[in-house]
């Protein structure tokens, strides 16, 4: 069986995955191969909100080349199937160069689309989507909630009553019949990547991640994260944009919330983690990143023999 062609790395925020792909990177040039990381997270795709998404700094990026980082402007809308299709096409042109993709993020629904080939729902008819959002203009996210929970509950329990933009896609697809458990609802994993992959997930004890997400928050503010949203809210900052974890609580000065909505967000991520077959676990609850690194490189190169 060949080597994996690709290394994904998956994890809660502020678990450590960027210094772990650098460790990583560091051993696989020892080895002669030579790693590029592919971005898989929904959000550090921005250009102006880097220290908000924590993604890789310009020393990191000199390191490790990275790529699918800050290249849009905040005020675009952007979404998993164009994400996919820049993914497939910086995977390939780095496979077909020799190189070797290393996939780092914690998006769950991105890392599948950069790994697989995910099935994506075509856009609504004419008129279909036009009747929602007049429906919202006049009635707000929460009222279209409640008819999702009628219609849909299982649907509707899975996105928050503020969530405009699923709220409609959810009753758009319901008119059209298509509302069932979809790839982004129901599919946790598939087998079926496009390319051999070695996945691997990175966890750590849940206070002391706890513990690193809130000093991080801090870090972020230190460093101008204040001061990235609310110039990316001066400049029309995108619905997808905002969707970024601290956006609207830094806006409202509420660090706190900050603080608490990241925590809740590393949880699930975690509790989805764990819920995927053939992932390797690694835990840096000791802190030891080189000691991790050399786990997944040894694993890596394992799997000519599996």
């Amino acid at each position: 069986m060949p080597r994996a062609e690709l290394i994904a790395i998956f994890g809660p925020t502020g678990v450590g995955k960027t210094s772990l792909a650098l460790a990583l990177a560091a051993r696989l040039r020892e080895q002669g191969e030579l790693p590029v990381a592919v971005s898989a997270d929904a959000l550090q795709v921005y250009s102006g909100l880097e220290v908000l998404t924590g993604a890789a700094t310009a020393q990191e990026q000199a390191l490790l080349e990275h790529r699918l980082l800050g290249f849009l402007p905040v005020y675009e809308q952007f979404s998993v199937g164009q994400y996919a299709e820049l993914a497939h096409g910086e995977i390939d042109a780095l496979l077909a160069a020799g190189r070797l993709p290393l996939v780092v993020g914690g998006t769950g629904l991105y890392l599948r689309a950069a790994l697989t080939q995910l099935s994506l729902r075509p856009p609504p008819p004419q008129g279909v989507r036009e009747r929602w959002l007049t429906e919202l203009g006049e009635r707000g996210p929460q009222a279209l909630h409640a008819v999702l929970s009628r219609r849909a509950p299982w649907a509707a329990q899975r996105i928050a009553p503020t969530d405009s933009q699923r709220i409609v896609r959810a009753l758009e697809l319901d008119d059209l019949g298509e509302l069932e458990p979809g790839p982004e609802l129901s599919e946790l994993w598939t087998g079926a990547t496009r390319h051999p992959t070695l996945l691997v997930g990175v966890v750590m004890e849940r206070e002391r991640l706890y513990a690193r997400i809130d000093a991080r928050v801090e870090q972020m503010l230190g460093a101008g994260a204040e001061r990235e949203v609310r110039s990316a809210n001066a400049a029309g900052a995108s619905h997808t944009a905002r969707k970024a974890l601290g956006f609207e609580e830094l806006l409202a000065g509420d660090v706190e919330g900050m603080k608490r909505r990241t925590r809740n967000y590393a949880r699930r991520q975690l509790t989805w983690m764990r819920k995927l077959p053939d992932v390797e676990l690694v835990d840096l609850s000791d802190g030891d990143v080189e000691g991790a690194a050399q786990r997944i490189l040894e694993r890596w190169l394992a799997t000519a023999r599996a």
